[in-house]
């Protein structure tokens, strides 16, 4: 009865995305991307002999939660193809060339038809489900077909369905995982209060990707002209919302500071239209140049791609997606050392949580209480920046753990 109602739900939200295609190019992207899913699956795989492994992640965020595992599976199984599949457009459309797998593509819609097509077309030897992703014919299949499905980075709230008196068809879905990694311990007593044992306290893979970017960083010249040694506030994954805080900040800031604002999404309009609203001069990233970029006060980022390499050059980062849409990766920050600053939205995040009680990180409703709180970390940042170095260091090692889990599961599938 109710695996009936959720089918029904999927229905109507292809019938709907199909319906708004035509005047929504995030909708059009999804619709168009999953045309004709078998055919283009039976291409990418070809003639394929040796064993797959799939990892499904929900949009971007998940996917670079889940790139730690995805590398270290490949290093240590590099007889496996890798099959990586996104549910969101923003997620596929920036990662369709990913050169760590094998084959991608947008997951087709969760159907009892599709997923049985689409588990019987792969024949993955194990699967691997990123953080918040429960798809319910999907996970049916896999278990069906006794391929063994793992989710990591997961996290777990109770006010979530999965622990409601009227949840027991979401429990049952976790049911069909072999094995839960989760982020914290209340996670780990959320599931132990519905008779889940199969889990452990693995901590956020995202700790050993950003711990990465460190290593990876690339050298950005216009952003180092940009600053000329002046303090930086990189503003990242910036929505309307923090704009409407940041702006009057900074056009009344007194103090020497400059801005690199990275949107959200990149869109002309809306850039010229804060560039507008400031006092002070601006330039976009597209139009500057080294031998000029100093004369600016704000850096408008107008391409994707380059946002973890821009923190290297601030002493503080304002996270953008707290006021309303869902708080933006703030690890990426934290792991070069500096005070964060970010929206009242923050509570779901345990990473935010936590380092907003490690004093390194300051949650903020409006223009003066940033005032407030970035004038106090002006004076004196290295403590803040400090503290949260030492908490990405300290948070290493998710990866590992989901490998061991790994390890444990094919031996055990070996001796079956």
């Amino acid at each position: 009865m109710v695996s009936g109602i959720y089918n029904t739900g999927i229905f109507a939200f292809q019938t709907l995305l199909r319906a708004v295609a035509p005047f929504n190019p995030k909708a059009r992207l999804w619709v168009e991307g999953r045309r004709n899913w078998s055919d283009r699956l039976r291409q990418l795989l070809g003639g394929n002999a040796q064993p797959i492994a799939w990892f499904h992640a929900a949009s971007l965020g998940e996917f670079e939660q889940g790139r730690p595992v995805i590398e270290a599976f490949r290093e240590v199984y590099p007889d496996y193809k890798i099959l990586l599949t996104f549910f969101s457009p923003s997620g596929y459309e920036v990662r369709k060339d990913y050169d760590g797998a094998d084959y991608i593509l947008y997951l087709p819609a969760d159907t009892p038809a599709n997923a049985r097509q689409f588990v019987t077309l792969v024949r993955p030897r194990i699967a691997f489900f990123i953080k918040y992703e429960f798809w319910y014919n999907y996970l049916r299949e896999l278990k069906t077909a006794g391929v063994p499905v793992v989710s990591f980075s997961a996290i777990f709230r109770s006010n979530q369905l999965f622990f409601k008196p009227w949840g027991q068809f979401y429990r049952n879905m976790l049911r069909y995982f072999d094995h839960i990694l989760v982020q914290n311990q209340e996670s780990v007593d959320l599931l132990a209060g519905i008779g889940l044992n199969n889990v452990t306290l693995g901590g956020d893979t995202r700790f050993d990707r950003v711990s990465q970017v460190v290593v990876t960083k690339k050298a950005i010249p216009i952003a180092e002209a940009f600053k000329a040694n002046v303090p930086l506030l990189v503003v990242g994954s910036a929505w309307p919302e923090d704009m409407n805080v940041l702006i009057p900040f900074i056009n009344r800031f007194d103090k020497p500071l400059k801005l690199i604002v990275a949107p959200h999404e990149i869109r002309d309009e809306e850039i010229e239209r804060w560039r507008k609203q400031l006092t002070k001069p601006s330039v976009r990233f597209s139009q500057a140049d080294t031998a000029t970029a100093s004369s600016f006060d704000v850096l408008f980022i107008d391409n994707i791609g380059m946002l973890s390499s821009l923190y290297q050059y601030g002493e503080f980062a304002f996270i953008g997606g707290a006021f309303k849409q869902g708080l933006h990766n703030i690890l990426e920050a934290a792991t070069f050392g500096m005070p964060l600053f970010f929206g009242p939205e923050y509570d779901k995040y345990q990473e935010a949580v936590d380092l907003v009680n490690e004093g390194t990180a300051f949650p903020i409703g409006n223009e003066p209480e940033l005032t407030t709180a970035f004038t106090k970390q002006y004076e004196n940042p290295a403590e803040a920046a400090q503290i949260s170095r030492h908490y990405v260091q300290r948070n290493i090692g998710a990866t590992a753990k989901v490998m061991e889990v790994v390890k444990k599961l094919k031996s055990e599938r070996a001796k079956e």
